[in-house]
């Protein structure tokens, strides 16, 4: 049997931009409530208002930093207050920065790990219960094709994405016991303005994944049916650069 999206809810985190953003429509076009986290609160509200005009579905938001173990407790527990347990969760919320070991600071260093780690096992770890005795749940987890190979001025993002498919890993044979399925995902570069921000390029616009691909890639891994699951998933443009 294939997934029922009307009526579940998901949580989506790093939701206000990108791919989160596009993750969040692409689940509410199929009837699904969305919480909403992230640390902008204004971009919080914009799509919050979105999705309820555009998909007359029931959404939430909550503006924190997934690095912040009580502000991630505290969000979850309002989020669900508000919609219920959380059927879906997508850990999405991330932070890159390069540059060589020797120059990169280590304030910053760790807070890219802080971020990117820290942050998927603070939002998991907070919901993870309810689904376990609900004996249901989906859980996807963004980690990068940076995550498979370190390159020069990658290290911390390099080394918080390997270690983000440790994790999901490791969840998936504790989890799938509960009914509860786990996936990672490896996305190539994808159009975003956190990938501009930093650097990387782009190419030719309309020709890059864009984060419509990535939401397109999780709705389908959603309604496998649920005997089955995929537990690492990659996506690569067809058209590289």
């Amino acid at each position: 049997m294939k997934m029922q999206f009307k009526g579940k809810v998901a949580l989506v985190t790093g939701a206000g931009k990108g791919i989160g953003r596009a993750i969040a429509h692409r689940l509410a076009a199929e009837g699904v409530h969305l919480g909403l986290l992230a640390r902008n609160e204004t971009d919080l509200q914009t799509l919050s208002e979105e999705l309820t005009r555009s998909y007359h579905v029931k959404t939430s938001f909550v503006s924190a930093d997934v690095a912040q173990r009580d502000q991630i407790n505290s969000a979850v527990a309002k989020l669900t207050q508000s919609l219920g347990p959380i059927d879906i969760l997508i850990n999405n919320a991330g932070m890159a920065k390069f540059g060589t070991v020797a120059e990169m600071d280590p304030d910053e260093w760790e807070q890219i790990v802080k971020v990117n780690l820290f942050g998927t096992y603070y939002v998991t770890r907070a919901i993870l219960p309810e689904m376990m005795k609900r004996n249901t749940g989906n859980i996807i987890n963004i980690s990068s094709t940076a995550g498979q190979k370190g390159n020069a001025t990658t290290s911390a993002y390099s080394a918080s994405k390997f270690a983000v498919l440790g994790f999901t890993e490791s969840l998936m044979q504790e989890a799938r016991k509960f009914n509860i399925r786990v996936t990672a995902l490896t996305p190539s570069t994808v159009n975003t303005e956190m990938a501009k921000s930093i650097g990387l390029k782009i190419g030719e616009e309309d020709r890059m994944l864009q984060p419509e691909d990535v939401a397109e890639l999780i709705y389908s891994i959603l309604n496998l049916p649920d005997r089955a699951f995929v537990n690492l998933a990659g996506i690569w443009t067809t058209n590289p650069q």
